[in-house]
Parts: structure tokens; sequence; C-alpha cells
């Protein structure tokens, strides 16, 4: 070994001490192997969306991972939109849509300075420069705007916009958007999704008409979600009462393997008086809109203060409106801290609601 060493270069020798000295600094931890420099602010944005957005938008904003959330890191995307648009979109949420209101002053968990890192963490993605965009006055007729939302929009977007099985784009807070953004993305659409473009098909006079009915029911006040009328109380809300029906009997037909349950098996056991507790896995400020009578409010990004005070001999059943992408995140959870007796419903929020099952309004139970 010693005649090895001997017989390498001056050059080699230099090299191998090298590899030593940064062998040493990457074990003991004082060298930092990520050469990417980032802000304390985009690092925390970076933190809160992986904790409360990500089971929707997807990890790299690539979209469609639950609820056909729009994909948020589309270059066409984050090419023409504002700061203060998506600061909007994340504060308020999207009225009619599973899209939750994120701000304090609904009653979410985020504070103005939170918002903003999130949108700063966003423009991360971002490649290129600004999109320049088409801002002149709209010269739209709705008349025939109405005909061609019905043709080209209507299958994937829903009446007036809601309801649909992409974007909500009927809401007042998607129509606070400038012409000119509303214009590209007709015009261009989203590379790398469903919503192709359609200049071609339209042409500036179509997609000025479209833009016109859109903007009818702006004015009219589109049909919204009721969770943004509700007055805010500032979380964590106080867990309440749980279990349900605490001498009742033990549920019939609930799933512990699978992880899922039917709503109308849940609804049954319920109106039999079974001994459960139903946790709303969405944020506070969608539970105080509406939420399952006698649920109480978990959030599925931050369940841990409830975990004490949570009956680990009794059903709990899990919720959300996705219909299980949060409230899946917080069933795993809560197995994880040792809660055997968990589930799923299977069809979320809005079958409960189409069924007229029991819901209640505000902050308590």
């Amino acid at each position: 070994m010693d005649d090895t060493v001997r017989a390498m270069t001056p050059s080699l020798k230099a090299l191998l001490a090298c590899l030593a000295v940064l062998a040493s600094t990457v074990s003991s931890g004082t060298l930092e192997c990520d050469p990417v420099h980032e802000s304390r602010e985009i690092a925390h944005g970076r933190e809160i969306y992986g904790r409360m957005c990500a089971v929707c938008h997807g990890a790299a904003g690539e979209g469609y991972k639950a609820d056909q959330a729009p994909a948020l890191g589309n270059q066409a995307f984050l090419g023409s939109v504002t700061d203060a648009f998506l600061t909007n979109a994340i504060t308020h949420g999207r009225a009619g849509s599973t899209m939750s209101a994120w701000g304090m002053e609904h009653g979410g968990p985020l504070p103005p300075e939170e918002v903003a890192t999130v949108v700063q963490f966003l423009r991360t993605w971002q490649v290129g420069p600004p999109t320049p965009l088409d801002d002149r006055p709209l010269e739209g007729d709705s008349n025939r705007g109405q005909e061609l939302y019905a043709r080209h929009c209507l299958g994937c977007h829903g009446p007036k916009g809601v309801s649909g099985q992409y974007e909500t784009i009927g809401s007042n807070a998607m129509l606070s958007a400038p012409t000119g953004f509303l214009r590209q993305a007709i015009q261009r659409g989203r590379d790398h999704t469903l919503m192709r473009g359609f200049h071609e098909t339209l042409g500036d006079q179509g997609v000025d008409d479209v833009i016109s009915v859109l903007r009818t029911w702006q004015a009219g006040g589109s049909p919204q979600a009721t969770r943004l009328a509700t007055p805010a109380k500032p979380p964590p809300l106080p867990l309440g009462p749980v279990p349900l029906n605490p001498r009742g009997p033990e549920p019939v037909g609930f799933d512990s393997q699978g992880g899922l349950t039917k709503a109308d098996v849940v609804h049954a056991e319920l109106v039999r008086g079974a001994r459960m507790a139903i946790l709303d896995a969405r944020a506070p400020s969608d539970y105080t809109g509406e939420h399952i009578a006698g649920a109480v409010s978990v959030p599925f990004y931050a369940p841990e203060p409830y975990f004490k005070d949570l009956p680990k001999d009794a059903w709990l059943v899990a919720y959300c409106g996705c219909p299980h992408a949060e409230s899946g995140q917080l069933a795993n959870k809560l197995r994880a801290n040792g809660f055997k007796k968990v589930t799923v419903i299977d069809e979320g929020l809005r079958y409960w609601s189409s069924h007229k099952y029991g819901l209640q309004r505000g902050t308590l139970p």
C-alpha cells in the first residue's frame, strides 16, 4: 500500500486529499449539500404547501390529485396570474368547490403573512417572465356567449361555472381575475391538462362572448357556498363532545380494513343511536360553513392537539369533500397514533348533503 501511494503523482495525491476532506465534512454535517439557497419565507411556504395544499394540487403543483384541483405549477397559469389573485384564492377559497378558505378572517389557519409565503413558494415554480396579456376592454355578446358556453364549456365546468367536474370558474373569487387572464386561459388553454386552447375554435370574438357570459354571473352573484358568510372564529376550534351516543350500541358495518364505509351505512348507524365520533377533516372555515350534524373539527393538516381527547374505544368516522383525500390523510395519522377503530365516509360530504342527511352550520357540532 505504501509503495502504491508513493507511486502516485502529486496531482492525484492532492485530489485524494480533497476527497477525504469532502467526505469528513459531509459526514460531520458541516457541509451543506443542497446548493440552492432558499429564503426562510420560501422554505416556510414550501412547508405549508406540502402540509395543506399538496393533497389536492400535487407535490409539484401538477394538479388533479384530488377533486380535480387545478395544476398550480402550470407555466401558462403562473405566467399570467398575479400575486394578488393567488393571495385572494388562498385567503378566500373557491365558494362552490372544495377549495378551502385558508385565511384567518374566514376561520382558516393562515394569517396574511403566511399566505404570502405560500405565494412566494409558488413563484419558485415559474420558469419564464410574465406573459403579456390582452387587457383591452371586453367586447362580447352574452347572448351569443350562452350558446358557446353550453357547447364548449358546460360539460367540464357545469351550469353557471359551478358544480362541474373541473375548475369552478363561476365563483366571484375566480371572476375577480382581470379580463386579460381569462382571455389567455380560454385562448391558449393549459398545457398538459384537459383544458385545451379555444382560439382557433372560437376566435377573438367568441372568446369575448364567453367571457361576457362569465361576467354576467359575477354581477348577478353566481351560486355560492355558505361557508364565507359564517362569522369567523380563530382556529383551532374546540373539540366538542365525543363520542356521540356515549351509551349507544357498537356500530355495524364499519370498515377498518379497507378504511372506507358508505355514507348510507354511517347515516343508518347514527339514526340507530350507535356510539361513534364523526371528524370533519377539512379546514375550520369549511366546517363552520356546513358540516355533518354532531361532527367535530379535526383538520387533517394539524390533528395532533386533539389526539389526547379522542376516544380510542369508540369508532372514529372521518370525512371531507374530496371525497376522501383529506379524510384519508387524517385517518392515516390517527392509525399511526394508536387509534384502531377508524374509517372514512367513502363518498364525502357532497353525497351526504345531496341525500339531505343531517347538516349543521357554525362552530358548534
